[in-house]
């Protein structure tokens, strides 16, 4: 079978290669730089002669320049979803588009919600491309947000898949894993040939598959960490060079949170402290009747701590640890996640003075519970403005509000927590 370069020797040495057919679904979080995978493919693509239709509903025509200025030429296609949806039509988005669609092959699309107007533009584009055509869909969430409905989302992705797997080209999709329900992405990954998560943790950007059709390396559902060089080169460590489950870290933060000092763990596991430091800073992997004798002094489960995930572990958040990180951007708001799983979701949202939001946070819609912890804000519900202030609530069972406003001369802050 033929085998197409993402761009990138590590990440095809590590899922051996992309696949003619093959749809490949990004789960990404906010700081990912998951920008430059795109531009590899990009560029990777070019050197295969190949022609890119990137169907963008998150970045304005401006962005996508800037961002990709190597990469635009006269193989590169836009269908632009963004200027008159999220970008509503802002003068902002507008100065000298007429000038670019000169230089650049772009179909706006005046009512990028109608998703059948979003098929027939790519029906368009093919028809006039003699080449092979990869894809980029540059936001499924940009898609959703626009559309106000995650069914419609997936019917579009149900379409478009299994049409370019028969069609034996290449697709990349773009999500934010944390602004779609648990039923959603379930549903993705099942269509899909490949699925990608790109994620942050602590000072660490790591990347591992979630889905892999059609091959047999299992070393992928690992997580391998990233590290991208100045000249925009992406490096991938194997798992050999990283501690995967890292074990240390998770260790050392029981261990503080338990009061307990390296000298008082040593002497209880009848080891030394510098050899307690080597286990927490990752530099030794401890014998198995060490790490239960360490779990016993800690009181946690040896399972707890070879447990990826585990949200329980620190019961308390720190609002500066949360603040510290990239926000998602929405509008000129931005949303900092406090945490996410699949009973409910938090989120702290700041909005700058004189904003506004004519869009939902990235929250289900089954229920919401907003609490305004700083600032005034203003919030249009079914047709009916509502005023907050600094302590009031907001509980929503069903409708999702369409505008929010922080008409006041300081920033506001609300905490946001949906199920």
């Amino acid at each position: 079978m033929e085998k197409i370069s993402s761009g990138i020797k590590g990440l095809d040495n590590l899922i051996d290669f992309i696949y003619p057919g093959d749809n490949v679904v990004w789960e990404v979080n906010s700081g990912t730089s998951y920008e430059i995978f795109i531009k590899k493919f990009i560029e990777a693509s070019y050197f295969n002669s190949k022609d890119i239709v990137y169907v963008s509903f998150n970045k304005s025509v401006q962005t996508l320049l800037k961002e990709f200025n190597n990469c635009i030429n006269d193989k590169f296609h836009i269908i632009d979803c963004f200027t008159s949806g999220k970008g509503k039509n802002d003068a902002t988005f507008l100065r000298d588009y007429e000038e670019i669609s000169k230089r650049i092959d772009i179909i706006r699309l005046s009512d990028p919600s109608n998703l059948d107007k979003l098929t027939d533009a790519i029906s368009k584009v093919e028809c006039k491309i003699s080449s092979q055509i990869y894809y980029i869909f540059d936001s499924l969430t940009g898609m959703q947000n626009l559309i106000k409905d995650e069914s419609y989302t997936y019917s579009f992705f149900t379409y478009m898949c299994p049409r370019l797997f028969d069609l034996d080209s290449v697709a990349y999709w773009i999500l934010d894993k944390d602004a779609h329900s648990q039923n959603f992405k379930a549903n993705i990954r099942h269509i899909t040939q490949v699925v990608l998560e790109l994620y942050r943790r602590k000072n660490n950007l790591y990347i591992k598959a979630l889905k892999l059709s059609r091959r047999k390396n299992r070393d992928a559902f690992k997580p391998h960490i990233y590290e991208i060089t100045d000249s925009e080169e992406i490096q991938i460590k194997t798992t050999d060079q990283i501690p995967a489950l890292d074990i240390g870290s998770k260790l050392r933060e029981i261990r503080i949170l338990k009061n307990i000092s390296q000298k008082e763990l040593a002497e209880k596991v009848n080891l030394t402290p510098g050899f307690i430091s080597q286990i927490e800073n990752n530099q030794i992997v401890p014998s198995i009747i060490s790490f239960i004798q360490i779990c016993e002094v800690l009181g946690v489960r040896a399972s707890e701590i070879l447990t990826e995930n585990r949200i329980e572990e620190k019961p308390v958040i720190k609002k500066q640890d949360i603040l510290c990180k990239l926000p998602q951007k929405i509008s000129f708001a931005e949303v900092y996640k406090v945490l996410s799983d699949e009973k409910f979701q938090a989120y702290i949202v700041v909005m700058p003075p004189n904003s506004s939001v004519k869009e939902h946070f990235p929250i289900k819609k089954e229920l919401m519970f907003a609490f305004i912890t700083k600032g005034e804000i203003s919030v249009t519900l079914n047709g009916f403005t509502y005023n907050l202030q600094e302590g009031d609530f907001l509980y929503i069972k069903k409708s999702m509000p369409e505008k929010w406003y922080n008409k006041g001369g300081e920033k506001a802050e609300l905490l946001i927590i949906s199920r």
